[in-house]
């Protein structure tokens, strides 16, 4: 077993080494404490309402071990839980791509079998069996890659022919921006609109992760960017856009770069920032949806402790307005006693931070068909031991362990199932395949 000492080593490293844009426990963070915020800090784009939706071959990991998960689940199922439980054994990995340069996001448009690799430094590639990775989209001349900054994410647009990436620019403020996609599947550098800019007081805890959601509105995720200990307050903060997931329709309206759906939660409170779908994060690195369910799943970086997957069900509002709790908690822990979460959405999972774990790799729900036993089931991973887990949200279930990789980046789903892992450090993408 790799020692603590090495794993806070990695942890700690720079943003060239070990430390991807996951990696943002305390070990390796600011600890200074700065002023709270008291009004709204974040420099975007301000949104007029809209009710029109936007157009709408690696070794085999080791075998399994289980593991009671830390918490029990809180929210019931909405469909019957998998008769299956997967199994390390039966299942292996294979590279379909090799050779990358700190891999952090893999992404596919509408019929298109090619997947789009996100490399950290600010290359966007599409990459084709057999043949040479393809540059769609270079953009390391206009981002920071200071600390855990770079580019961080990408996805397309569900019906046209647009991309969005998000990055911190020469600035380091988080930003969106939309990219014309061209019929060779390059993105047109000279169509770039900038939708969203963050400014950021710390290089650290950024989010970075885009997903167009079943409602066709475009999903934005933002970390606290309060350096460590939720600093700035802003995680429960709705006046601000930090530690939050956002919810806009990327179509400009009224002046405005984008326009704010009529139903997000918080359209009509004093105060608050329309943009905001729910709120009480500290950095949720990754998040997906269930394509099957709709349900999102977010995986949330923890502070000292602990390490948290959180879940909204689409039957019960998919998140909307939803309050999960950091920084008056940590996982299930109280942590700033001067922050209070009503009525917050307990994790459906957390655990601590162990030897060789602290920093979770959010994934995706399992709803290929060539691993039975795994459909269903959520996949994440650490991203500092590499370990991997799968587990259903049902009260007690067991989390199984489903082998290691290198420091995992992502954990993605395919257009048609296939689960894709990225190793960050190695420069891999592999699939999770039968063995």
């Amino acid at each position: 077993m790799r020692h603590r000492s090495l794993l806070r080593t990695l942890a700690a490293l720079s943003a060239v080494s070990a430390l991807a844009a996951v990696s943002s426990c305390a070990d390796g963070e600011t600890t200074t404490q700065p002023t709270p915020a008291t009004t709204a800090a974040p420099t975007t784009a301000h949104a007029a309402s809209s009710t029109t939706a936007a157009s709408t071959t690696a070794p085999a990991p080791a075998p399994s071990t289980t593991a009671q998960s830390t918490t029990t689940s809180t929210v019931a199922p909405t469909t019957t839980a998998p008769t299956l439980t997967p199994n390390a054994r039966d299942i292996t990995v294979v590279a379909i791509a090799s050779g990358l340069r700190q891999p952090l996001d893999l992404a596919w448009r509408a019929d298109d079998p090619v997947p789009y690799v996100v490399q950290r430094e600010g290359l966007v590639l599409r990459i084709r069996n057999g043949g040479p990775a393809e540059v769609a989209l270079d953009l390391r001349n206009e981002i920071s890659l200071k600390d855990v900054q770079g580019l961080l994410g990408l996805t397309f647009h569900p019906t046209a022919p647009l991309a969005y990436v998000d990055y911190n620019d020469v600035a380091g403020s988080v930003t969106v921006a939309e990219y014309a996609v061209r019929d060779d599947g390059t993105l047109d550098a000279a169509s770039k609109r900038v939708l969203l800019s963050i400014a950021q007081q710390f290089p650290n805890h950024n989010g970075g992760q885009l997903a167009f959601g079943p409602d066709g509105y475009l999903y934005v995720s933002v970390g606290d960017g309060s350096g460590g200990r939720d600093g700035l307050r802003t995680a429960q903060n709705l006046g601000d856009l930090h530690g939050k997931i956002l919810r806009i329709d990327p179509t400009p309206g009224d002046g405005a770069s984008y326009t704010v759906p009529a139903d997000n939660p918080f359209v009509a409170t004093a105060g608050a920032r329309p943009e905001i779908w729910a709120y009480g994060l500290r950095n949720p690195w990754r998040f997906s949806f269930d394509p099957a369910t709709g349900d999102l799943w977010i995986g949330d970086v923890g502070e000292n402790r602990f390490e948290e997957v959180n879940l909204a069900r689409a039957a019960d509002g998919g998140g909307r307005g939803a309050n999960f709790g950091w920084s008056a908690f940590e996982g299930t822990r109280p942590y700033n006693t001067d922050q209070s979460a009503p009525g917050h959405v307990p994790p459906v999972h957390a655990y601590t931070h162990g030897d060789d774990d602290c920093s979770i790799t959010g994934g995706a729900v399992y709803r290929g068909n060539s691993i039975p036993s795994l459909y269903g089931w959520y996949v994440f991973a650490d991203y500092c031991s590499g370990d991997m887990w799968a587990f259903v949200a049902t009260p007690g279930a067991a989390v199984v362990r489903l082998g290691s990789r290198g420091l995992v980046s992502a954990l993605v789903s395919g257009p048609d199932g296939t689960m894709y892992v990225l190793e960050y450090s190695a420069g891999r993408v592999l699939a999770i395949v039968p063995r």
